[in-house]
């Protein structure tokens, strides 16, 4: 019932920045937390960030200090700020409701946005 279509995804050098955001659509009243993932081929899938409907959130060490999840629940819509990109950021960024803590688990995807870093 839940419909999340993620954009901002690109490439981009080394250093740079990028701002990924997720719409969501469909029956979106029970929604309230939302966050990130990514996933490249081969590895499993790393939480990045969540919040939670009072805008408190979590992120992976990993990208601590660099990227910054935000929300607008009025329209339904997520975002992630991801700034001084390394190219161990490259990878398939999805984003996911009813994720209230970065790294726990949920079964509401959207299909993703990739995100490819150069050096």
């Amino acid at each position: 019932q839940v419909q999340l279509v993620e954009s901002g995804g690109g490439s981009v050098q080394a250093g740079g920045s990028l701002r990924l955001s997720c719409v969501a659509s469909g029956y979106t009243r029970s929604l309230s937390c939302m966050g990130w993932a990514r996933r490249v081929p081969g590895k499993e899938r790393e939480g990045v960030a969540a919040i939670d409907r009072d805008g408190s959130t979590s992120d992976a060490d990993s990208v601590k200090g660099r990227f910054t999840i935000s929300k607008d629940h009025a329209k339904n819509t997520l975002y992630l700020q991801m700034n001084s990109l390394k190219p161990e950021d490259t990878a398939m960024y999805t984003c996911a409701a009813d994720l209230c803590y970065y790294s726990d688990w949920t079964d509401i995807w959207g299909q993703g946005t990739q995100v490819t870093v150069s050096s």
